[in-house]
């Protein structure tokens, strides 16, 4: 049988030697697809206005008839497009749509794991390729995604103030062969009024909890017994961390760098003082009724005369005291808290960390 229904743990499973075929509409897959698929739609995103509407206002049959007629345009394309994906193996061998061999194959999804990606499997099963059909489409991944962030977690979380080189510590224990998880990466974002700066634009909310699910999918077909995270806010950037899951993160050991303000303050000039000024006020901007207005006024005139450690003392101390103030509204802190005393911002605190 050249197509077969599976269920979402198979397909995932599947994913690692086969690539997934994702054939929704180009607004669908944009707004949130599955990690690593590919998009190859079976409509434009007009034909899909077009075929809904007859549903709704004329008849399944006439919908069906226009579906028909806009596949029949794409059958010759499709073939063509999905030509350079790879498709077995470790999928490090390009195989041609006109000689796909036996072990060859793709995983296809729709909305809802019907005729649009039954369409398609069947039409690449002409070809000679091997098609999984995720039952339940996109829909049922979703269903699936959720339950992950309700599952239990052994989490270790890197907390610090800001400044604290958090983020290259996690990199560094990775390298260590730690498992980690690095939300700011996922999110394409570092959490504060200047979080955004450097990075690239920031995946939808939907999107992030996707890629988030997916990671904590990898961890779980590991030996891993905990995976070190970064203490986060609920919101990054637009974004935000699946409430059940960062509840979870507020109740895990917090593994606290102390390191000198001064120490701290050269790390984030260093980092942030090569970027665009105005982008910098427009950070500054952003916090401003939190700041207070002579704190704002005296850190944008710094910025303006070059002088970005005296500017970055006033933030830093700013983002001091908020973080000074969550660690107070948690609960059980005491409990869960263990400060690792630093004397600098170095990758090399990641090795005070392996004996907690």
């Amino acid at each position: 049988m050249r197509v077969e229904k599976i269920d979402i743990d198979h397909f995932l499973n599947l994913s690692n030697k086969l690539p997934i075929l994702d054939v929704r509409s180009p607004g669908e897959f944009n707004h949130a697809h599955i990690p690593g698929a590919y998009s190859v739609p079976i409509f434009t995103d007009e034909q899909r206005a077009i075929i809904g509407t007859a549903y709704v206002q004329q008849s399944r049959q006439i919908a069906v008839d226009y579906g028909l007629n806009f596949f029949s345009e794409r059958m010759k394309e499709i073939p063509n497009e999905i030509s350079n994906i790879p498709t077995s193996g470790q999928r490090n061998e390009i195989i041609s749509s006109n000689s796909a061999s036996e072990n060859s194959g793709f995983l296809i999804h729709c909305w809802r794991g019907g005729m649009r990606s039954e369409a398609v499997a069947w039409l690449l099963s002409l070809y000679g390729y091997k098609i999984y059909v995720l039952s339940g489409g996109y829909k049922a991944f979703r269903r699936w995604a959720l339950t992950q962030f309700q599952k239990q977690y052994s989490l270790k979380v890197l907390g610090g103030f800001t400044g604290s080189g958090k983020t290259e510590v996690l990199k560094e224990l990775k390298r260590n062969g730690k498992t980690v998880i690095n939300i700011e990466e996922l999110a394409n974002h570092k959490g504060s009024a200047f979080g955004a700066l450097g990075e690239q634009p920031q995946p939808g909310h939907e999107m992030f909890e996707n890629l988030l699910a997916i990671e904590l999918w990898k961890v779980n077909n590991t030996e891993a017994k905990e995976i070190w995270i970064e203490d986060e806010s609920v919101h990054i950037g637009r974004v935000g961390i699946p409430k059940i899951f960062w509840q979870q993160m507020r109740q895990s050991p917090l593994c606290f760098l102390e390191i000198p303000f001064d120490e701290r303050l050269n790390y984030i000039t260093g980092t942030y003082g090569n970027f665009d000024k105005e982008k910098l006020r427009e950070s500054i901007l952003k916090i401003q009724k939190r700041l207070g207005g002579l704190d704002t006024k005296n850190s944008i005139r710094f910025l303006s005369e070059n002088k970005f450690r005296e500017a970055f003392a006033i933030l830093l101390a700013y983002y001091d005291k908020m973080y000074e103030r969550g660690l107070q509204n948690r609960e059980n802190i005491l409990s869960l808290l263990n400060k690792v005393t630093c004397k600098n911002v170095t990758v090399t605190n990641a090795e005070k960390l392996n004996n907690l």
